[in-house]
């Protein structure tokens, strides 16, 4: 059965369109960046790493070649069809339950800002769930400009330009973000619901869900190691 669209978000371009307005032949083609270096330089070589919302591979990939075992989770069929040398599940991420653990449990993609609390809720539920005693969740945040000074645009050195239009308040502190993404043949676009957090609004939902920063692994920000609640800091 073909996932429903969920409410808010949209996409248009060429190809196949995610639940939450992701186009897949996009995400194929957009290249990775720091991600895979930050991500190796915060957790133990070789580690067992569950990622929540791999989309086509873009760090699932990269990861699988520095040596970490990844088990790739996304609720688009048509996204897991593009990745290679991984344990894939289909699987909306709030309602994932494997029955085991992982040394590291990765949530990127800005999907703790969720416009909807609940969701958010699920999603670090089911990175709690799933961690393996002594290991840490890598979470990234929204920078903290990202809903302001629009619109503004970034010419990637690959050929093609990233602009995000607008981020517009629906209601209950959540935005309407649009996105647009311009290659010489094609053009695709995003909305989607975005809830900016304070940082104490952030640790918060952490604590919720019995986890806690352990550090920042970016200066901005942006990268989070959370560990749980109860658990010394790693270093």
């Amino acid at each position: 059965m073909k996932p429903k669209t969920r409410m808010g978000y949209q996409g248009t371009g060429p190809g196949a369109i995610t639940p939450d307005g992701c186009a897949v032949e996009l995400y194929e083609r957009l290249p990775v960046g720091a991600e895979p270096d930050i991500i190796a330089a915060a957790v133990p070589a070789g580690a067992r790493i569950l990622e929540l919302g791999c989309g086509a591979g873009r760090v699932t990939h990269p990861l699988l070649e520095r040596g970490f075992t990844v088990t790739a989770v996304d609720e688009s069929p048509q996204m897991l069809a593009r990745v290679r040398g991984a344990r894939t599940i289909c699987s909306p991420i709030e309602e994932l339950e494997l029955g085991e653990t992982f040394d590291v449990v990765m949530l990127a993609s800005f999907l703790v800002h969720a416009g909807d609390p609940e969701i958010r809720r699920g999603l670090l539920r089911t990175c709690a769930r799933h961690l393996a005693e002594g290991g840490c969740v890598l979470i990234q945040r929204e920078g903290a400009d990202y809903h302001t000074d629009l619109p503004r645009e970034r010419v990637d050195p690959g050929g093609f330009t990233v602009r995000i239009l607008s981020a517009e308040p629906v209601g209950g502190g959540v935005n309407s973000v649009r996105a647009e993404y311009v290659f010489p043949d094609a053009t695709w676009t995003q909305t989607f619901l975005s809830r900016p957090l304070s940082r104490e609004e952030f640790e918060s939902a952490l604590c919720e869900a019995g986890l806690r920063t352990d550090t920042h692994l970016t200066e901005d920000g942006t990268w989070v190691r959370a560990v749980r609640t109860e658990q010394t800091e790693l270093r």
